[in-house]
């Protein structure tokens, strides 16, 4: 399926109803040790949004994804989706394009929007997370922020929307919980967590789309 199809065939699903929870559940961790892990915030949740960006790269359909660097904070050298809080007057779509912006290079002025995904509460760093689905023509050249990025990497539709892309494994969370944790492969990197539930929820809308077609 050409760029131009899919981001037609899925602008008129986003409309209709979203599998939200039940797609979100098939991949969340559960802890298996005796160190559970336990979160109370004080304040509401924080606004903000990322991005899931489509593209085409030789005749494939790809989207891209970040390697966080190493700091001090709950998502650390971890595997997300470009996006970040939002900015005072901002909406979710508003700081997903001008993150997608400045963590990866994108300018938002040439990209598509199809629509938004269910609304994810990311328990750890008390965020409320819209994904937001667009399409580039152009095959984006890609200029990661050294200062929150350590490297981009690719994804591929094709490989997210195969019948054995969801993979377990047993990994320890922050340096301390011992979680059993479905994920995806992408590069050899494994992305668990909040991106692949929030991914998760993107395959099955995929998944149905490529189906009816």
């Amino acid at each position: 399926m050409k760029l131009e199809e899919l981001g037609n065939r899925m602008k008129e699903r986003l409309l209709g109803p979203l599998p939200g929870d039940s797609a979100h559940a098939t991949l969340r961790a559960t802890p298996i040790g005796e160190t559970i892990p336990r979160f109370e915030h004080k304040l509401p949740p924080k606004p903000g949004g990322v991005l899931i960006l489509l593209y085409e790269h030789g005749g494939q359909l790809k989207f891209p994804v970040i390697k966080r660097q190493e700091y001090r904070g709950a998502h650390s050298g971890q595997i997300s989706l470009p996006g970040g809080k939002a900015e005072a007057g901002e909406d979710a779509v508003q700081a997903a394009l001008r993150e997608g912006e400045e963590e990866i290079g994108v300018e938002r002025i040439k990209l598509n929007v199809l629509g938004t995904l269910s609304d994810f509460f990311v328990v750890p760093s008390n965020f409320i997370i819209t994904p937001v689905i667009a399409t580039i023509k152009s095959e984006p050249f890609f200029k990661p922020d050294s200062y929150e990025v350590a490297k981009i990497l690719t994804g591929s539709i094709d490989d997210l929307i195969k019948d054995d892309a969801i993979k377990q494994s047993e990994l320890l969370a922050a340096g301390r919980y011992r979680m059993m944790a479905p994920y995806f492969d992408i590069e050899g990197e494994v992305v668990w967590g909040a991106t692949a539930m929030m991914l998760n929820e993107f395959r099955v809308i995929l998944r149905e789309v490529f189906s009816a077609g």
